[in-house]
């Protein structure tokens, strides 16, 4: 590895630098992302291609200094692979043709078909040998939870007024999809770790939106047996695990204990209150808020600074965004931030 600082930060050994990368880093908010994406005729058929999806997820390094690389995927691929039909509706995002929301519909569900996936193994690969040790890979899936939200949705949701109520009036069916969704989970990152992928992370989208106990059961509890499961090693090196769930703040201290490496952080919280909290047993990933990118290259400077005092001394810190970064974000303003990071998180002071 040409530069390993992101791995070391997450397993908490000392960096040369504070190690940066963001979330939707390939993403509309780069021309030549919108440009490949035309090239491919629609998000799915550039998601289904490697090469083209190889294209798209190195383009982000070629602008800015970034620590890491992360496949250019959807979460919803998993679904997919179980026979739900997805598909993306213009202005409405992504949908089913199939739901999951009867005893019937959930009797016919099945384990994803990773064969199905293979675009996705295939993509993992040839990014890993493109990047040719310059920065480490990040694989990806959605949680069993988030994965589940969408499948009995059918899309996305304002209130998850149907998973929820199917949460308290038919709690056995919700934990038979949540079973095979983690089963599903664990076999879909470790193939992607078989195929290169060198650091993976479980993104909770919707765990946030749960009550304290029904998160505990419904999204924590299947988020364990996930990392329980996951690769460990992988080309003699320790595979570093990644757990994001947005809204999360609330249970840190249970994050930590869920078989993770590094929990990521939403911009809800300060990082320095979340290290006193989770202390020496994970690595923290966070936690700049992504409208800052929309103000002055002064002011996200600045916020950047505040952060990493926030943060601290000694090892453990990968700078990201709080979320996904926005498709209106200029892309000057991502150089900026890199740099303030980059220059400011060699020796961050305390708070």
């Amino acid at each position: 590895m040409k530069n390993d600082n992101f791995l070391r930060a997450l397993l908490r050994e000392p960096t040369e630098h504070t190690p940066v990368w963001i979330m939707r880093q390939a993403g509309r908010y780069l021309p030549e992302y919108n440009a490949t994406r035309k090239k491919a005729g629609s998000f799915l058929a550039l998601a289904k291609n490697p090469e083209l999806a190889c294209e798209v997820t190195l383009q982000p390094l070629e602008r800015f200094a970034l620590d890491a690389a992360i496949l250019f995927s959807d979460i919803l691929t998993i679904p997919d692979a179980m026979g739900l039909g997805l598909y993306f509706a213009e202005g409405e995002g992504p949908k089913f043709e199939r739901t999951v929301r009867t005893e019937a519909d959930v009797a016919r569900l099945g384990a994803a078909d990773l064969e199905s996936l293979r675009y996705v193994f295939d993509a993992v690969s040839l990014i890993r040998k493109s990047l040719d040790g310059r920065v480490p890979l990040i694989g990806f899936s959605g949680s069993p939870f988030t994965l589940a939200c969408y499948m009995v949705e059918g899309g996305g949701s304002d209130d998850f007024r149907t998973v929820k109520s199917m949460l308290y009036a038919r709690p056995d069916l919700l934990h038979r999809i949540l079973a095979l969704n983690a089963q599903s989970v664990t076999a879909y990152l470790n193939a992607q770790i078989a195929a290169g992928a060198q650091a993976v992370m479980v993104f909770d989208t919707w765990g946030g939106a749960l009550s304290d106990a029904a998160y505990r059961e419904f999204s924590l509890a299947y988020a364990k047996e996930v990392f329980a499961g996951v690769t460990r090693t992988a080309g003699g090196r320790i595979v570093p695990r990644i757990f994001f769930t947005k809204g999360g703040g609330l249970w840190l201290e249970s994050m930590a204990k869920a078989g993770a490496d590094a929990l990521g952080l939403d911009w809800t919280i300060d990082i320095g209150a979340a290290r006193a909290r989770v202390g020496d047993q994970v690595a923290l990933q966070g936690n700049m808020d992504p409208a800052v990118l929309f103000s002055s290259p002064e002011a996200i400077e600045r916020e950047a600074k505040r952060i990493l005092a926030s943060f601290g001394t000694g090892p453990g810190h990968v700078f990201n965004l709080g979320h996904g970064i926005s498709q209106f974000t200029p892309p000057e303003h991502v150089h900026a931030l890199v740099e303030a990071v980059h220059r400011h998180g060699r020796n961050p002071s305390p708070a």
